[in-house]
């Protein structure tokens, strides 16, 4: 055995200084150079804390484009200075669509710096007048505390929102679809958004919604109805409790929601999904009752929004009505839904009006965002946060998308056909592209027989205000004059006390006609199969939702293929089987029948002459069979 003394090596028996201490000694050791070696890194973490700062946090670096602006401070600008400043909010506002988010105290690279509450309050001062130059107003949203500094100094960032004061009835318009299960409380939420009183819990606040006997009676929407909620340029809400007309909502407001108020019971689905493909909504809300979770159609409205690309937001109603933990349970529900695989959203449960303005931040900038409020609409309960959201939620498309729409040709999309007493014939629907003003020329169709009419437009209303200029993406009811509306299609009528009559209109719209509108009876278009029983094969026939056309389609074959099963995809050649309609290449496509479902959209049209020919070849075909 090698003695490790001999070897120039200090024994395990031995301290530093040479005394020995056996085996005792050996285990005091050990444990005073482990105290020695915590007591020095504890001395030199202190000595780092003290040598080095937090690492500050950080926003994405500002970008060019956008309605968000970074800006350190505003202290005293010169005049030059803040005539250049102002130039910029009015760039910012115009990107907005009429918003811009300021973020004070916050550099160009995204650092959060922060400012003293002297400098602050002076930015916020220089901010005000700068909006006030460009004829808006400033709403502050929030503020945060930045503290990572060594003089432990309180400094803050602002959080502010401007918002242009609208002229001639051009306020920002964003649509928001209203989905969910029957009685999970989507009328009555409604009611108490646009009319501004609580429900009495049995119902009295959607009353004014229903256009149908039947619909006051059962309590159940059966068709599409519109509702207003507005904001005017300071954030505040502008609704029938301080207006007693749709037009002086109009005047006052700087924004308006308008929801769209679908059915939620499963026989009326191709009522539902005609308002989802038709009236091109901005954002869908799903509404869930608490105490019932997902049931029905909840999972079926879901999966058309997400089908069709509209983003949406959650909203569990009637809180008051069951416990605390029967809510969480609900949410836990719809967040197990939202994170599997057919769905990888992110859930965002908003709790307070932080959370509020940062989900409708980051709603419109990531697509995977969910936000999902809690709410009652008989107590009131977390009301606030849900109205906070809609005010601040910006619009999908910027100010540069909707110009190159606008420099389109005129098309405006007809969904439904009016008489109104002293007024004649009235058309709604949605401009899709270009401008319209009063007194244009367009033409109408198709007709049963394919053909186009021409027509002149006499007035315009937005939200029943009137309105000189249409623009791309606004909804609006054009007046026809003495046009004869029996030449146009119409599929379903309805009486009730606001028009003597209206009918809903399918696949037909308004056009320049410069554009020598052309249709189709067959149309190829790639798809998923989403479900099938069986196998989706040639000659199957399906329901097909494209915009405001809804038809009967007949499959004619399948490109590479003798058949599909579900999750599979291919490029289907349809053939309608009533009569041709008018589809733009690139347009989103859902069809269905029964528990069969696809999406895809529209890759080739077939012009008449062709669709004849084949049709000639398909008869010679069968006759030699």
């Amino acid at each position: 055995m090698v003695d490790l003394s001999e070897c120039g090596a200090v024994s395990p028996g031995h301290n530093r200084h040479g005394q020995g201490s056996g085996n005792n000694g050996k285990k005091t050791s050990k444990k005073s150079r482990t105290r020695r070696g915590k007591r020095g890194r504890r001395r030199r973490n202190k000595k780092n804390n003290r040598n080095n700062k937090t690492p500050p946090p950080y926003f994405p670096p500002e970008a060019e484009e956008g309605n968000i602006e970074y800006k350190l401070k505003l202290v005293n600008p010169t005049q030059y200075r803040f005539e250049h400043l102002a130039t910029q909010l009015k760039w910012r506002l115009q990107e907005g669509r009429g918003e811009a988010v300021y973020q004070i105290g916050v550099e160009d690279n995204g650092l959060l710096v922060g400012l003293t509450e002297a400098d602050m309050k002076a930015s916020l001062k220089t901010l005000k007048r700068m909006a006030e130059k460009v004829g808006a107003d400033i709403t502050l949203l929030r503020e945060r505390e930045v503290d990572y500094d060594l003089d432990r100094n309180t400094r803050k960032i602002a959080e502010v929102l401007v918002r242009k004061v609208p002229d001639d009835q051009q306020f920002l318009d964003l649509r928001v679809a209203v989905l969910g299960n029957v009685d999970s409380g989507k009328s009555t939420l409604l009611g108490v958004l646009t009319q501004g009183e609580l429900d009495n819990g049995r119902g009295r606040a959607r009353l004014n919604l229903f256009r149908h006997l039947h619909e006051i009676q059962t309590g159940r929407t059966s068709s599409i109805s519109f509702e207003i909620l507005g904001f005017n340029s300071k954030g505040e809400v502008v609704n029938y409790s301080e207006s007693r007309t749709a037009e002086e909502i109009c005047e006052s407001s700087s924004k308006m929601i308008t929801f769209i108020d679908l059915a939620g019971h499963h026989k009326y689905l191709k009522t539902t999904i005609f308002g989802l493909t038709s009236y091109c909504p901005d954002f869908a809300m799903l509404v869930v009752s608490a105490n019932t979770g997902i049931a029905g159609t909840t999972r079926e409205h879901l999966g058309l929004a997400m089908a069709l690309k509209v983003p949406i937001f959650i909203v569990v109603s009637k809180v008051d009505l069951c416990s605390r933990g029967t809510v969480e349970r609900t949410v836990r529900q719809l967040e197990r839904v939202l994170k599997q695989p057919g769905c990888n959203k992110v859930p965002m449960v908003v709790l307070n009006p932080d959370d509020a303005v940062t989900a409708a931040q980051q709603f419109t900038q990531s697509a995977c965002i969910t936000p999902i409020f809690t709410l009652s609409s008989v107590s009131g309960e977390s009301l606030d946060l849900l109205k906070v959201f809609l005010n601040i939620l910006p619009p999908l498309s910027n100010s540069k998308e909707q110009e190159e729409l606008m420099q389109q040709l005129t098309e405006f999309q007809v969904d439904e056909i009016y008489s109104v007493p002293d007024v004649g014939t009235v058309v709604g629907g949605t401009l899709y592209s270009g401008v319209c003003r009063e007194g244009e020329r367009l033409v109408v169709g198709p007709t049963d027989e394919g053909r186009f009419l021409r027509l002149k437009v006499g007035s315009i209303q937005r939200n029943r205000s009137a309105c000189r200029v249409l623009r791309a993406g606004q909804a609006a009811t054009l007046a026809l004059g003495s046009f004869d509306r029996s030449l146009l299609r119409k599929v379903r009528g309805h009486m009730t006390h606001r028009v003597r009559s209206f009918y809903s209109i399918q696949g037909m719209v308004m056009v320049s006609p410069k554009m020598n509108p052309t249709i189709c009876c067959q149309f190829e278009a790639a798809i998923v199969l989403l479900f099938h029983a069986k196998t989706f094969r040639r000659g199957s026939q399906v329901t097909v939702h494209v915009g405001n056309v809804r038809q009967t389609a007949t499959v004619e074959c399948l490109h590479g293929k003798d058949e599909l099963r579900t999750g599979e995809r291919a490029v289907v050649r349809f053939r309608f089987i009533k009569h041709p309609e008018y589809l733009r290449l690139g347009a989103k496509l859902l069809f269905r029948e029964g528990v069969t479902k696809g999406i895809g959209h529209v890759t080739r049209l077939l012009p008449p002459s062709q669709n004849h020919d084949q049709n000639q070849s398909h008869d010679q075909n069968l006759q030699e069979l």
